[in-house]
């Protein structure tokens, strides 16, 4: 009994989850990359990120904690603009980063790999460029990538299908170019698979399950019928230009004839 007692009170007394310095350092990188034209940001300051959390508890928009770390972020259609601050990887508890229907551009940082915990990754709809990081795949938790409508070029990489997890992906209206790679188009197995509305919406990208390309240039048939077509117009004009010269050239000799015959004499 006593040591039940003892180890209640030993409970008790345990402090909660002291602030971690590297989601203070996470916090206020990503404050000084983002832009908040409309201030929609503007209790996220300098005390807070000293101790965003306590226990379950937010104190910053946007935030959701778990046991004194941040482990969700959700700043979605705020009109933020700037980019994505490559300390955004110091928040290793991140399980969920949604920046989604703003304004942000720049790159993908390569840092993302190191959150290793991070399920769901949705940047959609923003002005992103460059290429996706194939880093990305050293994040084993991914469950859902959605990157469409940005900016983004390149080849999607093929590391993406190794992800066992991945159950949704979306690239579609970006720019990426090449083929998509198998593993992620045609996956095999029990793994998810993803229709021709992940990849749609980017002109240099081909392959299953995007439908065949059109041919750029004219087919065949087209040139074939061309050539057919060019060479009868061809044809009626010089028949055309024949008959009319043997017209003239008739004509001219019928008015020789005439004028030789005025000075024939008669028999």
């Amino acid at each position: 009994m006593a040591l039940l007692i003892l180890f209640l009170l030993t409970c008790v007394s345990l402090p909660l989850a002291t602030p971690d310095p590297s989601d203070e350092s996470c916090l206020t990188h990503l404050s000084q990359t983002l832009k908040d034209p409309l201030n929609n940001l503007r209790n996220w300051t300098k005390s807070t990120f000293a101790k965003p959390c306590s226990g379950f508890t937010s104190y910053l928009p946007g935030a959701t904690c778990n046991n004194g770390r941040i482990y969700k972020l959700s700043l979605t259609n705020l009109s933020l603009q700037g980019s994505i601050s490559p300390f955004l990887s110091n928040c290793t508890n991140l399980q969920s980063l949604d920046l989604s229907s703003n304004s942000i551009s720049g790159p993908i940082p390569q840092d993302l790999q190191y959150l290793v915990n991070l399920a769901v990754l949705n940047l959609s709809s923003n002005r992103l460029e460059g290429e996706i990081p194939q880093q990305l795949t050293l994040c084993a938790y991914l469950n859902v990538i959605d990157l469409h409508d940005n900016l983004l070029t390149g080849q999607i990489p093929q590391e993406l299908g190794l992800l066992a997890r991945l159950s949704a992906f979306d690239v579609s209206k970006n720019k990426f170019s090449g083929q998509i790679p198998a593993s992620l188009g045609n996956r095999s197995g029990n793994l998810p698979r993803f229709n021709v509305t992940s990849f749609e919406g980017n002109k240099g990208l081909y392959g299953y399950p995007l439908p065949p390309m059109k041919s750029k240039g004219l087919s065949v048939l087209a040139i074939v019928g061309i050539g057919l077509g060019s060479g009868l117009a061809s044809l009626v004009l010089s028949f055309t230009g024949v008959c009319i010269w043997l017209k003239i050239t008739e004509e001219k000799m019928a008015d020789e004839e005439g004028k030789m015959s005025q000075f024939m004499p008669d028999y």
